[in-house]
């Protein structure tokens, strides 16, 4: 599923039952490790992330009732070269092995500690209500546009509007009727 998400596909639509969304990027990591697609945690887990743009989750109440609990945006991290290269400037051989040692410190934290993905609801029920919390990151609104006719990037562009503008959100609660309404913040899922 991964490796046909990367070539030739508007979108993949598949079902898993992660409860937590970094809990679904570590078993679909698990699941190339296993099946031999890869032999590096990271690298499998940087494809993995690649390809989650949203998980839509769903929830089934005690009464048997299904509903979407939250949809959450996965966000990759890039890497970024942050190593100097002014130890070529320095005159002295200790003041050389400082300018080395930072770089190496940096290095070995990018290489141990590197996070490849953050995460942010964009929408959660709450109270009986969809509270719209976050705003989609302008790389997946561009992409989002992009495979929209005319009609449907006008109405997508005034929802935009509507909850985020050029502003930070507010929080808005969605009601099954469309009415709005301003809402507190919901707490961390």
């Amino acid at each position: 599923m991964i490796q046909a998400a990367q070539v030739a596909s508007k979108f993949t639509l598949f079902t898993h039952h992660a409860k937590t969304f970094p809990n679904l990027v570590t078993a679909l990591r698990n699941s190339m490790l296993r099946a031999g697609v890869f032999k590096n945690e990271k690298t499998a887990e940087e494809q993995v992330v690649q390809v989650l743009n949203f998980d839509i989750h769903l929830q089934k109440n005690f009464k048997g009732k299904r509903y979407v609990e939250r949809i959450t945006e996965c966000i990759p991290i890039e890497s970024k070269n942050e190593y100097t290269y002014d130890h070529r400037k320095e005159k002295t051989l200790e003041g050389k092995f400082d300018k080395f040692f930072d770089n190496a410190t940096q290095y070995f934290t990018k290489t141990t500690d590197k996070e490849l993905y953050t995460y942010r609801n964009i929408l959660e029920y709450v109270d009986g209500e969809y509270i719209i919390t976050n705003p989609i990151t302008e790389h997946n609104i561009k992409e989002m546009r992009e495979n929209m006719d005319d009609v449907d990037r006008a109405e997508f562009d005034k929802f935009i509007e509507k909850y985020w503008g050029n502003r930070e959100p507010e929080m808005v609660s969605v009601s099954a009727e469309g009415q709005s309404r301003r809402g507190r913040k919901p707490k961390e899922i």
